[in-house]
Formats: C-alpha cells, structure tokens, sequence
C-alpha cells in the first residue's frame, strides 16, 4: 500500500497548482459493509504522525490562576473560565471559537461547565477538551497534540484527516498517509476488506483515487 499511497499524493501534488498559503494533504476513506449506526463499528482514532502535521497546531485551553500561566508560557491560548457561559449564549461566537483551534484542553474543574455551554458545537467536531489535572503540564499534552491526526468516522460511511502539508516532502507524507492507513484498516473487521474506497488531495486540489489492495 504504501506505494500506492506515495502514487496517489505525488499526483494529488502535481495536479494541485501552488498557492499564496500552505495547503493542507487530506486523506478520505469510504466504508463499506459496516454498521456504523453501532457507536462500537466507528472509527474514532488519534494517530501520532511520524513526520508531523506540517502546519502549527492551534490550541487553546479554559484555565486561570497558575494552570493559566503554566499554558500561557507552554504557547497555549487561555480561555477565562469565567467566559465559558457568555460564548456558549452566542452560538456564532462559539462557532468561531470552535473552528479557530484544532484542540481544546481544560482544568478539570471547568470541564462540567464546558460540556454544558459549549458541548452542542464541540462535541459534534470532536474537540471536547481534554482534562489536565493539576500536576500536569499543559506544555506536554499540547506538544504531543502538534503530532497527532484525530480520524473520525462518527456514524458516516465518508470521512477524512489531514495528514501534513504540501510543505513536507513526499517521504514524510507518505509516512503519515500509512500511519493512517494503517490504523484505520486495524480497527475493520475484513481490514482493507472494508475500504470501499480512499482519495488524497490537497485543501483545493482535486481528489485522487488510491488503489486499494486487498
């Protein structure tokens, strides 16, 4: 597969023009014979990609006093806690918020107020924070997240992750793409079996079929 996969996004780059911003590598995956309206037949993986995203991570944690700092030093946007309710009132303002930043964390104690107020837009994006407890540092868990693919299927049979950037080099993509790959195939019951199709492309690019070996 992995040659197949290195064909596929070497086409996808080829036909893809430059543009004035760095373009994101997406891989999609069709499902086939598999129930996913059964929450445990969902794919609901993060991948650690061995080259990297290729584009900084944004995130953003709801944190004050020390934790606050703590982020703030690690490079992590803060969220007042107090302005948990205020955003949750304002769906586009959550909306925003949410699309803003590929992950969110929290101190635990805020994380009660955060599913209540903001759950209905994060949840369905898959960006409910994560808990840090109060002898972690923030600065660990965002920078092991700067490496990391969230791939969701939820209960559609099409889904897709981005899995670097146009600036990496087809060596470190292809790496990326298998490491999806690979993951996505392990959680299917006939594996690759399962796969009625798969496509890379850039964010504007067209998509390009990867040949599916079984």
């Amino acid at each position: 597969m992995k040659e197949k996969i290195q064909d596929a996004i070497q086409q996808a780059l080829d036909e893809s023009p430059e543009r004035n911003f760095v373009e994101s590598l997406e891989i999609s995956f069709t499902l086939r014979d598999v129930d996913l309206k059964n929450p445990a037949n969902r794919i609901q993986e993060e991948v650690r990609l061995p080259s990297g995203r290729g584009k900084p991570v944004r995130i953003a944690m709801f944190a004050g006093g020390e934790m606050s700092t703590k982020a703030k030093a690690a490079g992590i946007e803060v969220i007042d806690p107090s302005q948990i309710e205020d955003i949750g009132g304002n769906r586009q303002q959550a909306r925003k918020m949410a699309n803003r930043y590929d992950f969110f964390l929290s101190e635990i104690p805020h994380m009660g107020t955060v599913g209540r107020f903001l759950g209905v837009v994060l949840g369905p994006r898959g960006k409910m924070p994560r808990p840090v407890p109060p002898n972690v540092d923030p600065g660990m868990i965002a920078a092991g997240l700067k490496d990391t693919a969230i791939v969701r299927s939820r209960d559609k049979v099409t889904f897709h992750t981005a899995m670097g950037s146009r600036e990496q080099g087809i060596g470190d993509l292809t790496a990326n793409g298998m490491a999806i790959w690979t993951r996505v195939v392990g959680k299917l019951e006939r594996g690759a079996g399962n796969i009625r199709s798969c496509y890379v492309k850039t964010s504007m690019g067209p998509s390009i079929k990867v040949e599916v070996v079984l």
